[in-house]
Protein backbone atom coordinates (compact mmCIF):
# COMPACT_ATOMS: atom_id res chain seq x y z
CA UNK A 1 0.00 0.00 0.00
CA UNK A 2 1.16 3.46 -0.66
CA UNK A 3 2.24 6.03 2.60
CA UNK A 4 0.71 8.19 1.39
CA UNK A 5 -2.78 6.87 0.26
CA UNK A 6 -3.90 6.02 -3.45
CA UNK A 7 -4.93 8.61 -5.80
CA UNK A 8 -8.46 8.49 -7.11
CA UNK A 9 -9.29 11.36 -9.92
CA UNK A 10 -13.02 11.28 -10.27
CA UNK A 11 -15.16 12.79 -13.23
CA UNK A 12 -18.76 13.55 -12.53
CA UNK A 13 -19.29 14.75 -16.01
CA UNK A 14 -22.82 15.13 -17.24
CA UNK A 15 -27.06 15.31 -16.11
CA UNK A 16 -27.10 12.15 -13.52
CA UNK A 17 -23.48 11.77 -12.85
CA UNK A 18 -22.61 14.06 -10.31
CA UNK A 19 -25.19 13.15 -8.01
CA UNK A 20 -24.27 9.19 -8.72
CA UNK A 21 -20.50 10.16 -8.01
CA UNK A 22 -21.38 12.34 -4.58
CA UNK A 23 -23.13 9.33 -3.42
CA UNK A 24 -20.05 6.54 -4.50
CA UNK A 25 -17.71 9.20 -2.84
CA UNK A 26 -19.84 9.35 0.41
CA UNK A 27 -19.70 5.60 0.16
CA UNK A 28 -16.05 5.80 0.02
CA UNK A 29 -15.61 8.28 3.03
CA UNK A 30 -18.15 5.98 5.28
CA UNK A 31 -15.60 2.94 4.12
CA UNK A 32 -12.90 5.46 5.78
CA UNK A 33 -14.16 5.89 8.88
CA UNK A 34 -11.96 5.21 11.90
CA UNK A 35 -8.51 5.60 10.15
CA UNK A 36 -6.90 7.62 7.92
CA UNK A 37 -8.27 7.43 4.31
CA UNK A 38 -6.73 5.03 2.31
CA UNK A 39 -7.35 7.40 -0.27
CA UNK A 40 -7.31 10.52 -1.66
CA UNK A 41 -10.20 11.45 -4.21
CA UNK A 42 -10.09 14.66 -6.41
CA UNK A 43 -12.95 15.80 -8.15
CA UNK A 44 -12.26 17.49 -12.25
CA UNK A 45 -15.12 19.03 -13.92
CA UNK A 46 -15.93 17.93 -17.54
CA UNK A 47 -18.19 16.60 -20.28
CA UNK A 48 -20.89 18.65 -22.56
CA UNK A 49 -22.38 21.17 -20.38
CA UNK A 50 -18.97 22.07 -19.25
CA UNK A 51 -18.66 22.42 -22.93
CA UNK A 52 -21.65 24.33 -23.36
CA UNK A 53 -20.35 27.00 -20.38
CA UNK A 54 -16.76 27.03 -21.09
CA UNK A 55 -16.20 26.20 -25.27
CA UNK A 56 -14.01 23.21 -23.26
CA UNK A 57 -14.65 19.10 -22.58
CA UNK A 58 -12.00 19.91 -20.01
CA UNK A 59 -9.16 21.14 -18.59
CA UNK A 60 -5.78 20.21 -19.94
CA UNK A 61 -4.84 19.49 -16.00
CA UNK A 62 -7.66 16.93 -15.60
CA UNK A 63 -5.73 14.89 -18.13
CA UNK A 64 -2.77 14.94 -16.42
CA UNK A 65 -4.64 13.97 -13.48
CA UNK A 66 -6.25 10.78 -15.05
CA UNK A 67 -2.56 10.01 -16.18
CA UNK A 68 -1.35 9.97 -12.58
CA UNK A 69 -4.19 8.52 -10.96
CA UNK A 70 -4.20 5.06 -9.54
CA UNK A 71 -7.90 4.81 -10.72
CA UNK A 72 -10.42 6.94 -12.08
CA UNK A 73 -13.97 7.08 -11.34
CA UNK A 74 -16.23 8.25 -14.19
CA UNK A 75 -19.99 9.66 -13.86
CA UNK A 76 -21.36 9.78 -17.43
CA UNK A 77 -21.41 12.04 -20.07
CA UNK A 78 -23.59 13.57 -22.51
CA UNK A 79 -26.22 16.05 -23.22
CA UNK A 80 -28.67 17.60 -24.85
CA UNK A 81 -27.16 20.29 -27.86
CA UNK A 82 -23.98 19.60 -26.39
CA UNK A 83 -21.73 18.62 -29.77
CA UNK A 84 -18.26 19.73 -31.21
CA UNK A 85 -17.75 20.85 -34.27
CA UNK A 86 -17.33 18.28 -36.00
CA UNK A 87 -20.93 16.68 -34.75
CA UNK A 88 -19.12 14.21 -32.19
CA UNK A 89 -20.42 14.09 -28.95
CA UNK A 90 -18.67 17.20 -26.37
CA UNK A 91 -17.09 15.33 -23.79
CA UNK A 92 -15.92 12.51 -25.81
CA UNK A 93 -12.50 13.17 -24.75
CA UNK A 94 -13.30 11.75 -20.60
CA UNK A 95 -14.36 8.41 -22.49
CA UNK A 96 -13.00 7.84 -25.21
CA UNK A 97 -9.94 9.79 -25.08
CA UNK A 98 -9.08 8.37 -22.14
CA UNK A 99 -9.65 4.58 -23.23
CA UNK A 100 -7.82 5.64 -25.93
CA UNK A 101 -5.09 7.88 -24.34
CA UNK A 102 -4.67 5.43 -21.47
CA UNK A 103 -4.53 2.35 -23.61
CA UNK A 104 -7.89 1.19 -21.70
CA UNK A 105 -7.90 -2.34 -23.95
CA UNK A 106 -10.27 -4.49 -21.57
CA UNK A 107 -13.83 -3.48 -20.93
CA UNK A 108 -15.01 -5.88 -18.08
CA UNK A 109 -18.94 -5.59 -16.81
CA UNK A 110 -19.76 -8.11 -14.46
CA UNK A 111 -23.10 -9.55 -13.98
CA UNK A 112 -23.99 -10.68 -11.59
CA UNK A 113 -28.03 -10.80 -9.50
CA UNK A 114 -28.17 -10.20 -5.95
CA UNK A 115 -31.52 -11.57 -3.71
CA UNK A 116 -33.65 -8.76 -3.41
CA UNK A 117 -32.98 -7.05 -6.97
CA UNK A 118 -36.28 -7.01 -9.27
CA UNK A 119 -36.68 -7.33 -13.09
CA UNK A 120 -39.34 -5.63 -15.26
CA UNK A 121 -39.96 -7.48 -18.37
CA UNK A 122 -43.04 -6.49 -20.35
CA UNK A 123 -43.64 -3.21 -17.93
CA UNK A 124 -44.45 -5.49 -14.94
CA UNK A 125 -41.58 -6.24 -11.94
CA UNK A 126 -41.08 -10.09 -11.80
CA UNK A 127 -38.67 -12.67 -10.36
CA UNK A 128 -37.80 -14.40 -13.44
CA UNK A 129 -34.00 -15.30 -12.78
CA UNK A 130 -33.02 -17.28 -9.15
CA UNK A 131 -29.84 -15.08 -8.03
CA UNK A 132 -27.32 -18.09 -7.59
CA UNK A 133 -27.94 -18.72 -11.85
CA UNK A 134 -26.53 -15.18 -12.89
CA UNK A 135 -22.72 -14.22 -11.58
CA UNK A 136 -20.46 -13.79 -14.97
CA UNK A 137 -18.15 -11.28 -16.73
CA UNK A 138 -18.22 -10.38 -19.96
CA UNK A 139 -14.65 -8.86 -21.38
CA UNK A 140 -14.68 -6.42 -24.34
CA UNK A 141 -11.90 -5.55 -26.46
CA UNK A 142 -11.92 -1.95 -25.87
CA UNK A 143 -10.11 0.26 -28.00
CA UNK A 144 -10.09 -1.22 -32.19
CA UNK A 145 -12.65 -2.95 -34.23
CA UNK A 146 -15.57 -0.11 -35.52
CA UNK A 147 -14.58 2.23 -32.93
CA UNK A 148 -11.64 3.15 -34.25
CA UNK A 149 -11.39 6.21 -36.42
CA UNK A 150 -11.12 4.76 -39.95
CA UNK A 151 -14.23 6.10 -41.12
CA UNK A 152 -15.52 9.24 -43.39
CA UNK A 153 -18.09 9.77 -45.93
CA UNK A 154 -18.44 10.37 -49.95
CA UNK A 155 -20.39 14.10 -50.18
CA UNK A 156 -21.31 15.32 -53.36
CA UNK A 157 -23.38 18.32 -53.88
CA UNK A 158 -23.74 18.76 -50.10
CA UNK A 159 -25.24 15.42 -50.38
CA UNK A 160 -23.79 12.18 -48.59
CA UNK A 161 -24.21 9.45 -51.23
CA UNK A 162 -21.72 7.12 -48.98
CA UNK A 163 -20.77 6.48 -45.38
CA UNK A 164 -18.07 4.15 -44.34
CA UNK A 165 -16.57 2.51 -40.93
CA UNK A 166 -13.89 0.58 -41.31
CA UNK A 167 -14.08 -2.34 -38.76
CA UNK A 168 -9.95 -3.31 -37.62
CA UNK A 169 -8.98 -6.15 -35.49
CA UNK A 170 -5.30 -6.47 -34.78
CA UNK A 171 -3.57 -9.29 -33.85
CA UNK A 172 -2.27 -7.00 -30.46
CA UNK A 173 -5.48 -6.00 -29.42
CA UNK A 174 -7.28 -9.25 -29.72
CA UNK A 175 -4.21 -11.36 -28.30
CA UNK A 176 -4.18 -9.20 -24.98
CA UNK A 177 -7.86 -8.82 -24.27
CA UNK A 178 -8.19 -12.72 -24.83
CA UNK A 179 -5.29 -13.40 -22.52
CA UNK A 180 -6.99 -11.02 -20.07
CA UNK A 181 -9.91 -12.72 -20.07
CA UNK A 182 -8.09 -16.25 -19.98
CA UNK A 183 -6.25 -14.98 -16.75
CA UNK A 184 -10.05 -13.30 -15.36
CA UNK A 185 -11.23 -17.39 -16.05
CA UNK A 186 -8.78 -18.89 -14.33
CA UNK A 187 -8.97 -16.49 -11.27
CA UNK A 188 -13.11 -17.40 -11.07
CA UNK A 189 -12.35 -20.29 -9.00
CA UNK A 190 -16.13 -20.76 -8.60
CA UNK A 191 -16.56 -21.07 -12.33
CA UNK A 192 -20.01 -20.96 -14.39
CA UNK A 193 -23.02 -21.32 -11.93
CA UNK A 194 -24.00 -23.87 -14.05
CA UNK A 195 -21.26 -26.76 -13.30
CA UNK A 196 -18.35 -24.79 -11.75
CA UNK A 197 -16.31 -25.11 -14.93
CA UNK A 198 -13.60 -22.45 -15.23
CA UNK A 199 -15.40 -21.74 -18.74
CA UNK A 200 -14.45 -19.07 -21.35
CA UNK A 201 -16.43 -18.32 -24.12
CA UNK A 202 -15.78 -16.84 -27.20
CA UNK A 203 -18.42 -14.63 -29.05
CA UNK A 204 -18.29 -13.30 -32.83
CA UNK A 205 -19.60 -13.86 -36.03
CA UNK A 206 -16.58 -16.16 -37.27
CA UNK A 207 -18.98 -17.79 -39.81
CA UNK A 208 -19.65 -14.60 -42.04
CA UNK A 209 -16.72 -12.37 -40.95
CA UNK A 210 -12.96 -12.40 -41.51
CA UNK A 211 -12.24 -10.11 -38.31
CA UNK A 212 -14.04 -12.57 -36.07
CA UNK A 213 -12.16 -15.86 -37.60
CA UNK A 214 -8.30 -13.64 -36.75
CA UNK A 215 -10.12 -13.32 -33.57
CA UNK A 216 -11.19 -16.63 -32.82
CA UNK A 217 -8.17 -17.96 -34.36
CA UNK A 218 -6.40 -15.92 -32.02
CA UNK A 219 -8.61 -17.35 -29.05
CA UNK A 220 -7.48 -21.12 -30.06
CA UNK A 221 -3.42 -19.95 -30.08
CA UNK A 222 -3.82 -17.91 -26.82
CA UNK A 223 -6.11 -20.96 -25.66
CA UNK A 224 -3.57 -22.91 -25.75
CA UNK A 225 -1.45 -21.81 -22.64
CA UNK A 226 -4.47 -22.17 -20.80
CA UNK A 227 -4.95 -26.22 -20.55
CA UNK A 228 -7.14 -25.66 -17.08
CA UNK A 229 -9.93 -23.67 -19.02
CA UNK A 230 -12.40 -25.02 -20.78
CA UNK A 231 -12.71 -23.60 -24.47
CA UNK A 232 -16.55 -22.75 -25.40
CA UNK A 233 -17.82 -21.07 -28.43
CA UNK A 234 -20.76 -19.13 -29.61
CA UNK A 235 -22.12 -16.89 -32.86
CA UNK A 236 -23.19 -13.66 -31.28
CA UNK A 237 -27.01 -14.06 -33.05
CA UNK A 238 -27.06 -17.29 -31.27
CA UNK A 239 -25.42 -16.03 -28.07
CA UNK A 240 -28.24 -13.43 -27.55
CA UNK A 241 -31.39 -16.30 -27.06
CA UNK A 242 -28.76 -18.23 -24.86
CA UNK A 243 -27.72 -15.57 -22.64
CA UNK A 244 -31.60 -14.69 -21.22
CA UNK A 245 -32.22 -18.59 -21.63
CA UNK A 246 -29.33 -20.16 -19.78
CA UNK A 247 -27.26 -17.77 -17.91
CA UNK A 248 -25.97 -19.92 -15.44
CA UNK A 249 -23.63 -21.71 -18.05
CA UNK A 250 -21.76 -18.51 -18.50
CA UNK A 251 -18.44 -17.65 -16.71
CA UNK A 252 -16.49 -15.47 -18.63
CA UNK A 253 -17.17 -14.35 -21.82
CA UNK A 254 -14.49 -12.40 -24.55
CA UNK A 255 -15.36 -10.57 -27.61
CA UNK A 256 -14.72 -8.05 -29.70
CA UNK A 257 -15.55 -4.30 -29.26
CA UNK A 258 -19.00 -3.86 -31.15
CA UNK A 259 -20.19 -6.97 -30.42
CA UNK A 260 -19.36 -6.58 -26.41
CA UNK A 261 -21.20 -3.17 -26.79
CA UNK A 262 -24.55 -4.63 -27.56
CA UNK A 263 -24.46 -8.20 -25.43
CA UNK A 264 -23.34 -6.14 -22.40
CA UNK A 265 -25.85 -4.20 -22.09
CA UNK A 266 -28.52 -6.98 -23.04
CA UNK A 267 -26.69 -8.40 -19.42
CA UNK A 268 -27.90 -6.39 -17.46
CA UNK A 269 -31.31 -6.91 -18.13
CA UNK A 270 -30.08 -10.52 -16.24
CA UNK A 271 -28.99 -8.11 -12.98
CA UNK A 272 -32.01 -5.87 -12.87
CA UNK A 273 -30.97 -3.06 -14.85
CA UNK A 274 -28.43 -0.39 -15.81
CA UNK A 275 -29.47 0.80 -12.51
CA UNK A 276 -26.76 -1.58 -11.71
CA UNK A 277 -24.73 -1.99 -14.23
CA UNK A 278 -20.64 -1.34 -13.13
CA UNK A 279 -17.65 -1.35 -15.25
CA UNK A 280 -13.96 -1.30 -15.69
CA UNK A 281 -11.71 -0.09 -18.65
CA UNK A 282 -8.55 -1.67 -17.76
CA UNK A 283 -5.20 -1.17 -18.78
CA UNK A 284 -1.64 -2.78 -18.46
CA UNK A 285 -1.14 1.05 -15.70
CA UNK A 286 -4.37 2.26 -15.62
CA UNK A 287 -7.98 1.70 -14.59
CA UNK A 288 -11.08 3.87 -15.34
CA UNK A 289 -14.01 2.54 -13.94
CA UNK A 290 -17.90 3.88 -14.08
CA UNK A 291 -22.00 3.08 -13.91
CA UNK A 292 -22.60 2.54 -17.69
CA UNK A 293 -26.27 4.06 -17.98
CA UNK A 294 -25.34 6.91 -19.24
CA UNK A 295 -26.24 10.67 -17.88
CA UNK A 296 -29.84 10.19 -18.10
CA UNK A 297 -30.76 13.59 -18.53
CA UNK A 298 -34.66 13.45 -18.59
CA UNK A 299 -34.02 12.51 -14.61
CA UNK A 300 -30.78 14.73 -13.97
CA UNK A 301 -31.74 16.81 -10.85
CA UNK A 302 -34.65 14.97 -9.73
CA UNK A 303 -32.47 12.93 -7.00
CA UNK A 304 -34.39 9.72 -8.61
CA UNK A 305 -31.84 7.32 -10.25
CA UNK A 306 -30.55 4.33 -8.99
CA UNK A 307 -26.60 4.87 -7.61
CA UNK A 308 -26.13 0.87 -7.04
CA UNK A 309 -24.13 0.50 -10.30
CA UNK A 310 -21.89 3.16 -8.72
CA UNK A 311 -21.14 1.49 -5.88
CA UNK A 312 -20.25 -1.54 -7.43
CA UNK A 313 -17.81 0.37 -9.88
CA UNK A 314 -16.50 1.43 -6.46
CA UNK A 315 -16.30 -1.84 -5.45
CA UNK A 316 -14.45 -3.30 -8.74
CA UNK A 317 -12.33 -0.08 -8.82
CA UNK A 318 -11.14 -0.96 -5.03
CA UNK A 319 -10.09 -4.51 -6.47
CA UNK A 320 -8.37 -3.77 -9.33
CA UNK A 321 -6.27 -1.53 -7.29
CA UNK A 322 -5.92 -4.26 -4.19
CA UNK A 323 -5.21 -6.73 -7.23
CA UNK A 324 -2.65 -4.16 -8.89
CA UNK A 325 -0.61 -3.14 -5.67
CA UNK A 326 -1.26 -6.51 -3.56
CA UNK A 327 -2.67 -4.94 -0.83
CA UNK A 328 -4.78 -6.91 1.43
CA UNK A 329 -6.26 -4.50 3.70
CA UNK A 330 -7.78 -2.70 0.41
CA UNK A 331 -9.05 -6.32 -0.73
CA UNK A 332 -10.78 -6.67 2.85
CA UNK A 333 -12.51 -3.12 2.36
CA UNK A 334 -14.03 -3.93 -1.39
CA UNK A 335 -15.27 -7.29 0.74
CA UNK A 336 -16.93 -4.90 3.06
CA UNK A 337 -18.39 -2.91 0.45
CA UNK A 338 -19.74 -6.28 -1.41
CA UNK A 339 -21.15 -7.40 1.64
CA UNK A 340 -22.71 -4.06 2.68
CA UNK A 341 -24.51 -3.69 -1.10
CA UNK A 342 -25.52 -7.50 -0.52
CA UNK A 343 -27.33 -6.74 2.52
CA UNK A 344 -29.08 -3.64 1.69
CA UNK A 345 -30.64 -4.77 -1.32
CA UNK A 346 -31.80 -8.09 0.35
CA UNK A 347 -33.43 -5.70 2.89
CA UNK A 348 -35.08 -3.78 0.07
CA UNK A 349 -35.09 -0.56 1.91
CA UNK A 350 -33.33 1.40 -1.06
CA UNK A 351 -35.59 0.69 -3.74
CA UNK A 352 -35.49 3.58 -6.62
CA UNK A 353 -37.67 4.37 -9.03
CA UNK A 354 -36.60 1.80 -11.56
CA UNK A 355 -37.19 -1.16 -9.40
CA UNK A 356 -40.53 0.04 -8.52
CA UNK A 357 -39.74 2.10 -5.16
CA UNK A 358 -39.62 5.39 -3.96
CA UNK A 359 -36.15 5.83 -2.35
CA UNK A 360 -34.20 9.02 -3.61
CA UNK A 361 -30.33 8.80 -4.85
CA UNK A 362 -29.18 10.18 -1.56
CA UNK A 363 -30.93 8.05 0.90
CA UNK A 364 -30.23 4.93 -0.93
CA UNK A 365 -26.31 6.73 -0.13
CA UNK A 366 -26.96 6.90 2.93
CA UNK A 367 -28.42 3.78 3.75
CA UNK A 368 -25.58 2.18 1.99
CA UNK A 369 -23.20 4.54 4.17
CA UNK A 370 -24.58 3.03 7.17
CA UNK A 371 -24.81 -0.45 6.20
CA UNK A 372 -20.85 0.02 5.45
CA UNK A 373 -20.17 1.14 8.52
CA UNK A 374 -22.53 -1.75 10.22
CA UNK A 375 -20.28 -4.10 8.57
CA UNK A 376 -16.78 -2.38 10.68
CA UNK A 377 -18.22 -3.14 13.88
Amino acid sequence: MKEAGYEIAAFPGDGTGPEVIREGEKVLAALAEGGPAPWHVTSHPGGGQYYLKTGREWEPEAADAAARADAILLGAVGWPGATLPNGDLAGRALVLGLREGLDLFANVRPCKLYPGVRHRISGSFQEVWAPKNVDLVIVRENTEDLYTPVRGRLTRGHETEVAVDTRIITRKGAERVIRYAFELARSRTRGAPEDGHRRLTCVDKSNVLEGCRFFRETFDRVGADYPDIERDYAYVDAFTQWLVRNPERYNVVVTTNMMGDIITDLAAVLQGGMGFAAGGNIGTDHGMFEPVHGSAPKHAGKDRVNPFATFLAVEQMLRWIADRHQDARLAQQADRLERAVASVLAGGTARTYDQGGTVTTHAAGDRLAEAVRAERR
